[in-house]
């Protein structure tokens, strides 16, 4: 552990952060995300390969320059070498997948907690790899899937684990999205289609990797089961195009329930629109990841309820209520989602014990399971025979 994690109490967690320069989307949502309930405050950063870049994207978050670096390596070295009340908690990585691994290895060795876009890692032999630091350091890790933040995802949860559907049977999730329609990546002027398109740097899956390990986390979080087969067909639309834009898996789950997961890139007029649907021998629930605040309950036998997040709301889990920040009708997003994550990795740093708010740490485990899932749909894919293992 770090030094000054015993004193966490009293303060502010600091951050430090690995990417999220000029470009970048993801990076600005990751700093709005940990400030928004005050608990996280960066201190430093490494946010570009060219150092240029990284100064200049410190001086517009008005950081100490001392304290922004021109790489990880630099910056975890120098960090670990100032006072324990002076450096930071724990290191964001906010970097294309392939470098995910090396500054989550060289934090956890240097004694820093790490929080991850995900997925966690280039591939599955890295996230095992990542996996095995991360028990032997005793430090924690968390992976920002950020759906699992918004407080309906967490009722629709606690309502199957607490039996509201009975026994699970079918599960039907599916993420749709438009903007890889066309050859984005060939415009020069795209750098996300660049990178999320590129083998080297995406990994062996493009929509599957990006957005289906999305549906799959869903599934299994919502579930309280796991992924256990997969049955996959993936293609390529955009001639081109060098990683799968969509795909369709049938899947089986360890709880006996079986399902479909559809994600792609390619469906014209889509914007993000992630939506899973369970369905239990006592009814059936539906989320719409673009109308987060709304739950549809369908008992059997009864008539369709719509549970709307909010404090004012008597009938949530303690997940969910603890989730919410504002009063029914006042809509809480994606950011108030992501913050959620971070606000309970703040909270697990201080505890020293993993727990967000009333649920547990989304870290490592998670991580490996979505890699092992891009790789068996893969696999299955190419594959003559019907069903392929999920090895994770």
């Amino acid at each position: 552990m770090t030094e000054n994690s015993s004193n966490s109490s009293s303060r502010r967690i600091k951050m430090g952060m690995i990417g999220g320069g000029p470009g970048s989307f993801i990076g600005e949502v990751h700093r709005i995300a940990a400030r928004l309930d005050n608990q996280i405050e960066l201190v430093c950063g490494a946010f570009s390969r060219d150092p240029e870049k990284s100064i200049q994207t410190g001086r517009d978050l008005y950081l100490d320059p001392v304290r922004v670096y021109d790489d990880f390596e630099q910056m975890i070295e120098a960090e670990k070498k100032l006072p324990a009340d002076a450096r930071m908690d724990f290191v964001t990585i906010v970097t294309p997948n392939h470098m995910h691994y090396p500054p989550a290895a060289a934090a956890l060795q240097a004694g820093f907690h790490v929080m991850s876009d995900k997925p966690a890692t280039l591939n599955l032999e890295e996230a095992k790899l990542l996996r095995d630091l991360v028990k032997d350091s005793g430090l924690l890790y968390g992976l920002t899937h950020t759906y699992l933040g918004y407080p309906m995802v967490k009722q629709a949860r606690a309502m199957v684990r607490d039996g509201k559907l009975g026994k699970i049977r079918k599960i039907l999730v599916e993420y749709p999205q438009g903007w890889l329609s066309n050859f984005e990546e060939g415009s020069g002027e795209n750098k996300q289609a660049e990178w999320r398109t590129d083998p080297a740097r995406s990994g062996i899956s493009g929509a599957m990797g990006d957005i289906g390990t999305h549906a799959h986390n869903l599934a299994e979080y919502i579930s309280c089961s796991r992924m256990t087969h997969v049955c996959a067909d993936i293609n390529i639309y955009v001639p081109g195009r060098r990683l799968d834009d969509d795909g369709s898996v049938l899947f089986k789950m360890d709880n006996g329930a079986s399902g479909t997961l559809t994600a792609s890139q390619v469906c014209a007029g889509e914007e993000n629109a992630l939506k899973i649907k369970i369905y239990g021998e006592k009814g059936g629930l539906e989320w719409h990841q673009m109308m987060p605040f709304n739950l549809i309950y369908k008992p059997h036998g009864a008539a369709m309820q719509t549970l709307t997040a909010g404090l004012d709301k008597n009938n949530l889990s303690a997940e969910a209520y603890a989730a919410c920040r504002l009063p029914s009708g006042h809509p809480e997003g994606y950011l108030e989602a992501f913050a959620n994550l971070y606000t309970g990795f703040a909270e697990a740093i201080r505890a020293q014990g993993g727990k967000y708010r009333g649920h547990g740490l989304i870290g490592i485990e998670e991580g490996v399971r979505g890699m092992a899932f891009v790789e068996a749909v893969i696999k299955s894919s190419s594959s003559a025979e019907k069903w392929i293992e999920i090895e994770a």
